[in-house]
């Protein structure tokens, strides 16, 4: 049974929420070169070269009623994820969850666990929340989208299921200390809206 304790990650994708919808802009200068010659000034004591990592770019994650589609494998640090809401019915957002470098199960499994055998297996707080209402481009209400560490992250949506998006809305900039009141089914998330990224 998917989500048997739903508190803890409730907390970290609601709590954010209803924290500040308000559009973050934390501005990074990344001032990766992403040069791909490798040519004599490379440092001279590695004897074979890491693998080429991608170059940050920005992915456009699609949100369907109960799924993240085109969400890759892996990714940069620096790499930037929007949304765009393909229902027409259901606000959706995308939180990811750092998960612990020591933690190895996959999200799935992450998600059955209670408050207390979850530990430090997440971190505290999300690295980014995107929410998009039905039909709709996604806005930034926690980070801005980019992953700036490195590490495996859960991306899920605590979204309840059949919860009017504008009252939802409301509530969440109405709420200080907690998840948005609002009539609603189960998350999202026990419907199967989890997955992963791995940011290298």
């Amino acid at each position: 049974m998917i989500f048997k304790s739903a508190r803890h990650w409730i907390r970290l994708g609601l709590a954010g929420v209803a924290v500040s919808l308000l559009l973050v802009t934390a501005c990074s200068d990344d001032d990766d070169n992403g040069s791909g010659n490798s040519g004599s000034t490379a440092a001279a004591t590695a004897t074979t070269a890491p693998p080429t990592q991608a170059a940050p770019e920005t992915i456009e994650i699609t949100a369907v009623d109960y799924a993240f589609q085109d969400v890759p494998q892996t990714v940069a640090v620096g790499t930037t994820f929007t949304l765009v809401n393909d229902s027409t019915v259901e606000l959706h957002e995308l939180v990811a969850v750092r998960i612990a470098d020591t933690e190895t199960r996959p999200v799935e499994e992450l998600l059955e666990l209670s408050d207390e055998e979850l530990g430090g297996a997440i971190a505290e707080e999300p690295a980014m929340v995107i929410i998009a209402p039905p039909g709709s481009e996604g806005m930034a209400v926690v980070g801005d989208g980019s992953f700036t560490e490195p590490g495996r992250y859960a991306l899920v949506c605590f979204i309840p299921t059949g919860a009017d998006p504008q009252a939802f809305l409301d509530s969440a900039e109405e709420e200080e200390d907690g998840p948005p009141n609002v009539e609603g089914g189960p998350p999202h998330i026990v419907q199967g809206m989890f997955g992963q990224v791995i940011v290298e």
